[in-house]
């Protein structure tokens, strides 16, 4: 299919006008300028696709339960039926590899699929009901009745390292129109036309399914503009976010000063830090390094959990001496933009010139958008001292830091701060327990004698962590759980039956499980 360049608003392809302009992306591999053209949007396209959105919110509260597992079943099913046209763009586009792309949008289709087959299932809604005691004393005890509701329409800021699984219709939009929400999602500008091959899918599975339009909208744009109106804009009631740290805390602090502060789930920077204790340095360090070498070059080093934060205790040396090299003979790697690869050159550039840093290899770039891996290490107290250090550098580098004892270690984890991941390899002779505790406030998920990068999509997975991983630690964005960004709980006290939603009412008309005075049961109550 030929690519307009437009936005996808209400079910219709429209262009911007009122003289905003557009924009181009360009191939990060060639330098190319890629066709076509892309709208930027203005005031006008966001008013709209947020009363397109609202209206959508309006029909669809009164639909039978489970009227978005359709929807979700029938956007995976238009999703294959795009084939290479899809993954082809999507190459060009972004340069990871066609491999690499085919099962991320496999991810994505599961990711659909799986939220579908939670939506029928009904245990998001969480339904609980404490039925009446009219005679209890010294005062009665009214009927209640509480269950998850969707919030409203939701803003979602696709990601540039993952196009498909974190993208247009990736696992925040998936989550989203799970729970009933209409979805704004702002195309990447590393990935324009892949959102709108995906936005095309959901507005063919729209149509298929006969509901309103205004469930699915794309906003093409580059500007910082863009992003304030969509988080500001009053019928907005949710945002979910993958990105930098610093776009993240820019959405947040957006909605936060709002009239109506509204959530803001936002996926940001992580050191991800990797320990490595002397036992399992003596017991394999070489494959450690191997891999570890093989994890932070994956996707480029552009995953947001690559373990950029290496901790040794001591004995170092054969260890850094076993690293170097899997990093040194990597080739160039492409990155998702020239943007990206320039400002990771910066963070590598002021990170050869702190003072107490040892280069042991430096990456330079070249091509349009491609640079070499890069690997220092530093003390502890190097660390501590200098906060450029504890700041993410998005793309094939790490830091290792060789800590003199257990509680230097313990003071550079709490400089690091929050991380998506924490991870421990132990030898036999080694005790994990040091070190178990701070990981367990500082990362959402503890990985032993493994590595980060790599997150399964399930219902045990916690993929989030405190700030700065994210801008709210209690949520997941992958798995089932991630719905619950996106609902608010609602209890109806005394209310009668037929103003109930189906899911409350006594006899139970869509069959779930809820949890009657204490008991799970599908029966009526």
């Amino acid at each position: 299919m030929s690519l307009s360049g437009r936005h996808l608003i209400g079910g219709a392809w429209v262009a911007s006008g009122g003289g905003v302009g557009g924009f181009s992306h360009r191939n990060p591999a060639t330098g190319e300028v890629m066709s076509p053209e892309f709208c930027e949007a203005g005031a006008d396209p966001v008013d709209a696709a947020v009363v397109a959105a609202l209206s959508a919110f309006s029909e669809t509260r009164d639909l039978e339960p489970r009227w978005s597992a359709k929807l979700l079943e029938a956007i995976a099913a238009k999703i294959l039926d795009l084939g290479d046209v899809l993954l082809n763009r999507a190459t060009q586009e972004t340069a990871l590899p066609l491999a690499r792309l085919t099962g991320e949008r496999g991810r994505m289709i599961n990711q659909l699929k799986m939220f579908a087959s939670l939506v029928r299932d009904g245990s998001w809604r969480n339904a609980t009901i404490d039925t009446a005691e009219p005679n209890r004393q010294p005062l009665p005890k009214p009927d209640l009745r509480r269950m998850n509701r969707p919030r409203g329409p939701v803003a979602v800021f696709g990601a540039s390292n993952f196009p498909f699984a974190f993208g247009a219709v990736g696992g925040d939009t998936a989550s989203a129109l799970a729970a009933g929400c209409p979805v704004l999602a702002k195309g990447h500008p590393s990935h324009p036309g892949t959102s709108e091959l995906l936005a095309s899918a959901a507005l063919a599975a729209l149509l298929e399914t006969g509901l309103p339009r205004g469930l699915f909208g794309l906003l093409q744009g580059r500007s910082h503009e863009l992003s304030a109106r969509l988080v500001q804009h009053p019928g907005v009631t949710a945002v979910g976010f993958t990105g930098s740290k610093k776009a993240g805390r820019s959405l947040f602090d957006m909605a936060a000063a709002r009239a109506r502060p509204i959530p803001v789930f936002a996926e940001m920077g992580s050191l991800n830090p990797l320990i490595v204790l002397p036992g399992a340095m003596r017991e394999r360090c070489g494959q450690i390094a191997k891999d570890l070498a093989a994890s932070i070059l994956l996707g480029g080093g552009q995953f947001c959990t690559k373990p950029g934060l290496i901790l040794t205790l001591g004995e170092s040396g054969d260890f850094l001496a076993a690293l170097t090299p899997h990093l040194k003979s990597s080739p160039p790697v492409t990155m998702l933009n020239q943007s990206l690869r320039d400002n990771f050159a910066g963070r590598i550039a002021e990170w050869s010139g702190t003072s107490g840093v040892t280069v042991l290899i430096r990456g330079e770039p070249s091509g349009y958008a491609s640079v070499s891996p890069s690997l220092f290490c530093a003390s502890a107290s190097t660390f501590i001292e200098q906060a450029v250090l504890q700041e993410e550098a998005f793309g094939p580098a790490a830091l290792v830091i060789d800590c003199d004892g257990v509680a230097e270690m313990r003071r550079v984890l709490q400089c690091v701060g929050g991380s998506l991941t924490g991870s421990i390899h132990a030898g036999t002779t080694d005790d994990r327990l040091p070190f178990l505790c701070e990981l367990e406030t500082l990362v959402g998920r503890i990985v032993f004698d493994g590595y980060p990068t790599g997150v399964e999509v399930c219902g045990a997975m916690m993929h989030g962590g405190p700030y700065p991983a994210t801008t709210d630690g209690s949520w997941t964005s992958v798995g089932p759980a991630a719905i619950g960004r996106f609902v608010q709980m609602v209890a109806y006290q005394n209310a009668p039956d037929q103003f109930l939603p189906p899911e409350l009412q006594k006899s139970n008309p869509p069959a779930i499980v809820r949890t009657i005075n204490g008991r799970r049961t599908t029966e009526p109550g």
